[in-house]
């Protein structure tokens, strides 16, 4: 996922300055079933402090133990970790650890293609027998320039690779600076994506309002930059205002948002899209169908935050194209 690689390098930085080593811990490949898929990765500090996870928990004791070679032998290693007899995930799991020191060209490139909102590419190359594989690591193309994590790596032309496109961060959107406003910024945070909320000069909001979002926009309805939406930021509208959500809608009818979503009940919906109906008969009649509302799924909410989660877990139905459901009643694997 994007926002915790963004994260590794974040705490990258922080590191060096204080004088750390730093070892990136990558699963490349696994047989079977497992808590994370391969392409998860978690970065390791010489003091033994762990950014992210490769599993729910079990896993990164090994996985600190074996880093401690890489630490001293500054030498990429493959290492396998068998959950059947340990987790009951019924998976082994192939994971590299290679030391992780991206020079500053490399670290502004990256800085610069997650302000552009564009995709970049991992390739790690890797073989799956458990030791020292010299010459072995990750390469980050950015733009078509790739860049290695360290001096060492070079191109494994007869190795097995791993291969993976990370996409912009998820960005969540909300349009309205009420109290359920600062309740779902936090749960958007707390699920890694970008926040944003957008409100009235009227309303009399600042950035501080809501704790920790990446920014507050500012604007009339008429005048919403809209070209700040892509095809991977969620939007919700929330004003409260049944005069506010129509002209939002009506400024955002040529948008592709990732998802769409209206606070309310179903009557107020059919009520807002009758009028944007007439007020442009050409619209577009797709973006009519994407508008999601009421916002959320049907899972007994009450308390805000309760209706947070039912919204966000709707907008990761929509994301991610799947249909919920009780896993329990799921046939097929969960990751597949």
């Amino acid at each position: 996922m994007t926002h915790e690689f963004k994260r590794i390098f974040k705490e990258y930085r922080q590191a060096k300055a204080s004088g750390l080593k730093c070892v990136l811990v990558t699963v490349v490949d696994l047989d079977g079933s497992s808590y994370r898929r391969p392409g998860v990765r978690m970065l390791i500090r010489e003091d033994h402090v762990m950014i992210g996870a490769v599993s729910g928990g079990c896993v990164e004791k090994e996985v600190l133990f074996q880093a401690q070679s890489v630490f001293k032998n500054n030498c990429s290693k493959l290492m396998t970790y068998d959950g059947r007899y340990r987790l009951g995930c019924e998976g082994i799991l192939y994971l590299l650890l290679e030391p992780f020191e991206p020079n500053e060209t490399c670290l502004h490139a990256f800085d610069q293609v997650i302000k552009d909102r564009k995709s970049f590419q991992l390739v790690t190359s890797y073989e799956r027998t458990y030791g020292e594989l010299k010459g072995f690591g990750t390469f980050i193309n950015i733009n078509a320039t790739n860049y290695a994590f360290n001096m060492l790596t070079e191109r494994q032309t007869e190795a097995l690779h791993f291969s993976q496109v990370m996409a912009p961060c998820q960005r969540l959107l909300l349009i309205g600076g009420e109290h359920d406003a600062v309740q779902l910024s936090q749960f958007g945070l707390g699920m890694g994506w970008e926040v944003s909320v957008a409100v009235t000069p009227k309303e009399d909001k600042t950035l501080e309002d809501f704790p920790g979002i990446d920014s507050i926009l500012i604007y009339e309805p008429e005048d919403f930059p809209v070209d700040i939406i892509d095809s991977n930021t969620a939007v919700l509208l929330m004003t409260h205002s049944y005069v506010k959500d129509l002209k939002y809608l009506i400024s955002l009818k040529n948008c592709n948002p990732a998802y769409l979503g209206v606070l309310g009940p179903a009557r107020r919906r059919e009520n807002l899209l009758s009028e944007l109906l007439e007020h442009d008969m050409d619209i577009d009649i797709s973006f009519v169908e994407r508008i999601h509302g009421p916002a959320g799924l049907n899972i007994g909410a009450e308390t805000p935050q309760e209706i947070a989660i039912s919204i966000l877990a709707e907008i990761l139905t929509v994301i991610r194209k799947t249909e919920p459901m009780m896993l329990k009643d799921k046939l097929k694997e969960i990751h597949h």
